[in-house]
């Protein structure tokens, strides 16, 4: 249904996705280095439920919209690109910040660490693009859109999940090695940002199924 090689170039780019800073990332780094690795796990369970809350989302809507409206999938396209873009003026654009430069929290309860990060990740927009304007692209619409969102999507929440974990588990490490290493934190940002442009454009120029 889909081919071995989308999914690992879809499993890429989650991967990329991921490691892109955003509200995620920021809230579950400052929450395990200010209350402890236990407290950014259950911030990440949060987390994940809001990831399944957009999957089963966009597997419905993105089945009834590729079928429902003529040229949906380039318009898809064309709209990832740019956030991609957008994301990757993020990364570089003078005064930008590694979420590892955290912010001080207090202490909650294991179910307000849930809510929280429940609601950090319906409100992050990078998981709602992510699943509304990239996913499709490794869609084929031949086959049923509806299996392979949920596919892809299972992969990217497997992902995501595995690296935020190693992130809450290394996050007080992470963030003292650079503290004093600035070039570091630059460094990671060019990159990054280098990555994202350049899935940016292949995506722009890709021609549709």
């Amino acid at each position: 249904m889909i081919a071995l090689s989308s999914l690992l170039a879809f499993a890429g780019l989650a991967l990329v996705m991921v490691l892109t800073p955003g509200p995620n990332m920021v809230y579950l780094v400052s929450r395990s280095i200010c209350q402890g690795r236990r407290a950014g796990l259950v911030s990440l369970a949060g987390v994940g439920v809001g990831f399944v809350f957009y999957l089963l989302a966009a597997a419905f809507g993105i089945t009834a919209l590729l079928f429902a409206v003529p040229y949906a999938y380039d318009a898809l396209r064309i709209g990832g690109a740019l956030y991609l873009l957008w994301m990757a003026w993020q990364a570089v654009k003078p005064g930008g910040r590694s979420p590892f430069q955290v912010r001080e929290l207090a202490p909650d309860s294991p179910r307000r660490l849930f809510v929280m990060g429940l609601l950090t990740s319906l409100l992050n927009p990078k998981v709602a693009v992510f699943y509304l304007a990239l996913l499709p692209q490794f869609i084929d619409p031949q086959h049923s859109v509806m299996a392979q969102s949920l596919l892809l999507g299972s992969v990217q929440i497997a992902i995501s999940l595995g690296v935020n974990a190693l992130i809450v588990a290394g996050a007080g490490a992470i963030a003292a090695f650079l503290s004093g290493r600035p070039r570091w934190i630059a460094t990671q940002r060019w990159v990054m940002g280098g990555v994202l442009s350049a899935l940016a454009v292949r995506m722009a120029v890709d021609a549709r199924r």
